[in-house]
């Protein structure tokens, strides 16, 4: 029996379904490519994968109740599709009720339905704590009062798995994930922006004035956590945080890229923008004790994978990429 990932195309879904993969999983991938950021990223995301006798991929939409439900049975999920970003939520609000609510319903629906299914686990998002000022972020704190519509969309999606868990005995994990980053990233992303315009001796606009702190998370952490609470079920429903526990003010990831390039970014302050937070900082101890997950890599050196990673796959740079 399968493990089925949605978002298999998408930067994390990738690089779980990979680390699936080779431990000797088979892997159903389930995604609809949809052109939110460059497709041509995405294939080449799945390109990666298709060489593994162990992965099939199907191409659909998460809220298409129809073609979930001919999919055949899995054992577990890990449902990472989504349509992420705060400030596109700002554009077009529709496309995240549809891909973060009904899409999230109709995977909760296959999750039921499907006998012999043993866990569930879900990205949420570090956005679900809004404007919080207390640091750092605990899942114990309230998550009542969202600053963007994908925030509310994501905590929405964590109160229908709470339900369900317990009208159907799901057993259901959620995972607050906290601005992850690293090779085959998402361009809409401070990263790929960040190495981007310094590259190319663009402008790097920082918003309030650069005093902004993210709990930046290497993906490797991110994976490492999302599997063990994969092989973690318990019943019920249960949220945890994956995120670096360090926020490391914005200025300070930009000198890291400044470094990996081996160029001076050019600098332009902008205001707060709508639906931003100023600080994420992630409480893990819960996650720590539960999951025995702590994350092991220094912003620099993930910094430094991410650059390498970009310059190659842009063409900027004859090395050749490391094997996973």
């Amino acid at each position: 029996m399968s493990i089925l990932v949605t978002g298999a195309a998408g930067f994390i879904g990738m690089h779980v379904v990979l680390a699936l993969l080779e431990r000797g999983e088979r892997v159903l991938g389930l995604d609809n490519l949809n052109d939110y950021y460059d497709v041509a990223l995405k294939e080449a995301r799945l390109a990666q994968l298709a060489p593994h006798a162990g992965f099939t991929f199907v191409r659909a939409d998460i809220a298409d109740a129809d073609a979930l439900s001919a999919l055949p049975p899995c054992t577990r999920v890990v449902h990472l599709a989504a349509q992420a970003g705060v400030r596109y939520s700002l554009e077009n609000p529709g496309a995240y009720a549809q891909a973060n609510l009904v899409g999230f319903l109709s995977v909760l629906e296959y999750a039921r339905h499907t006998p012999g299914l043993t866990h569930m686990v879900y990205a949420s998002s570090s956005s679900v704590y809004g404007a919080n000022t207390k640091v750092p972020f605990s899942v114990a704190d309230r998550v009542d009062a969202p600053v963007s519509l994908y925030a509310a969309t994501k905590r929405s999606g964590e109160l229908m798995a709470h339900a369900y868990a317990g009208l159907y005995a799901l057993p259901l994990t959620g995972l607050r994930y906290f601005t992850v980053y690293g090779p085959w990233g998402r361009p809409d992303m401070a990263p790929f922006i960040f190495t981007k315009a310094v590259s190319e001796g663009a402008p790097v606009r920082l918003f309030n004035a650069g005093d902004m702190r993210r709990d930046f998370t290497y993906i490797d952490d991110i994976v490492a956590g999302t599997i063990a609470a994969l092989d973690r079920p318990e019943p019920g429903h249960r949220v945890f945080n994956l995120g670096g526990h360090r926020p490391e003010r914005l200025t300070d990831f930009l000198a890291a890229i400044e470094a990996a390039v081996g160029k001076k970014a050019v600098v332009e302050m902008g205001p707060m923008q709508p639906g931003d937070v100023a600080e994420t900082y992630a409480d893990i101890a819960a996650t720590t004790a539960a999951l025995g997950w702590v994350p092991a890599t220094p912003m620099a050196n993930g910094v430094s994978k991410f650059v390498h990673w970009y310059r190659y796959f842009y063409g900027t740079s004859s090395t050749r990429l490391p094997s996973r």
